[in-house]
């Protein structure tokens, strides 16, 4: 099961834009120099993470909103399963085409203020689908271009994450502190199948897209009045990172002849072909084959087992890099347990099975392939 993520998006595209940034330094010392000039003081690490922590989890509880209220929507407005797919296939049409530019930008102003920008934006999307769904017959095509819009501004999301931590965490911080980050994709997720749950049955679907939409925007709010202090792109850090972009058409024809860079790409696709079709159709497959289950339960369960799984692969990946084991090799053994090991447990699923092997065949999916979390900070020196 993202962006994400899982999530994916909790995952290897942090991988490759840290890479780039590795494979053409021309000067390692002054590289060094300005990179200890930029990391955060321990207080300001302290007050962002637990920030970047909390938006992740917003980003997928507004990730997740859709698909918890689908077949909900679906019996409301008479949508068929096609229909249905399109809606929750528009997001990552747009999700696909930011990814690199958001990279880029987050290189050239800042990580966090890309965040910044993107969370307001797609906070205003999120909260406004309820008024969509009252536009009649053009409702259908309305949710589809709001959830490709959201697709685009939450493409960006990690590769600013990525871009940020690389800028502001010493290397030997950045594995753990990822992971620390990423479970909040798993905490969002949870938030989202249990609280979101209970709001879709008391309240109605419109109540989850209003509440996610109305505490994206105060965290966007919070970042904007307290961490950015108003500023959105100072110069300084305009004129500071040109010099990391100089030359980009013959570092990226160099970068995209690279091996290992082909590797990424084909094992990212791989990954998150699964993770997010897991994350868009799982409550629609447990409310068709379990229909008497409680939603709250299949919502929660394998996302409470993501939590603690996400938050040993960052304490185990860091534990070998400092054992003296390399950064590649680490990666590689984590993707084999999140790719190879969790796919067994998912083809359980082909057969007929009950509803407690199902919840507990998808749980120990999501607290493995939790493992394609673990390096996004730790790639430099690849």
């Amino acid at each position: 099961m993202a962006d994400n993520s899982i999530s994916g998006d909790c995952g290897n595209a942090c991988d490759g834009l840290l890479f780039v940034s590795n494979v053409f330094t021309s000067n390692k010392s002054t590289e060094r120099e300005q990179e200890g000039h930029n990391l955060w003081s321990r207080s300001l690490a302290r007050t962002w993470t637990p920030m970047l922590l909390l938006g992740t989890s917003l980003l997928y509880c507004a990730r997740m909103a859709m698909p918890i209220c689908a077949v909900s929507m679906a019996t409301t407005f008479q949508w068929s399963k096609t229909e249905s797919g399109l809606v929750l296939g528009g997001f990552f049409w747009g999700y696909c085409l930011t990814q690199i530019l958001g990279g880029h930008m987050s290189d050239k102003v800042g990580g966090e203020r890309i965040l910044f920008l993107s969370t307001a934006s797609w906070a205003a999307i999120i909260a406004s689908t309820p008024l969509l769904a009252q536009l009649g017959t053009h409702q259908l095509a309305a949710m589809t271009i709001a959830r490709f819009l959201m697709g685009l501004l939450q493409g960006v999301f990690y590769p600013s994450l990525a871009s940020l931590c690389s800028q502001r965490v010493p290397e030997g911080e950045r594995g753990f502190m990822m992971s620390t980050i990423n479970s909040g994709c798993y905490l969002g997720t949870l938030l989202m199948g249990g609280l979101g749950s209970l709001m879709l049955n008391c309240c109605g679907w419109e109540s989850v897209f209003y509440g996610t939409g109305f505490l994206s925007g105060l965290w966007a709010l919070i970042v904007w009045q307290f961490l950015l202090k108003g500023q959105i792109i100072p110069k300084y850090m305009l004129s500071s990172h040109v010099s990391h972009w100089s030359s980009p058409r013959i570092r990226w024809w160099r970068l995209i002849k690279k091996q290992p860079v082909w590797a990424m790409i084909f094992s990212h696709t791989c990954f998150s072909s699964t993770s997010y079709t897991l994350l868009s159709w799982l409550p629609t497959y447990f409310s068709d084959t379990f229909p008497h289950a409680m939603g709250w339960v299949y919502n929660v369960i394998p996302w409470l087992v993501a939590i603690p799984s996400v938050l040993a692969g960052g304490y185990v990946s860091d534990f070998l890099i400092n054992k003296g084991y390399g950064v590649a090799s680490v990666r590689k053994i984590m993707q084999l347990v999140a790719m190879g090991v969790s796919s067994f447990f998912i083809l359980l699923l082909c057969r007929p099975v009950t509803f407690r092997s199902a919840l507990a065949s998808v749980s120990v999916t999501m607290g493995l392939v939790t493992f394609n979390c673990r390096t996004n900070g730790c790639i430099e020196g690849t």
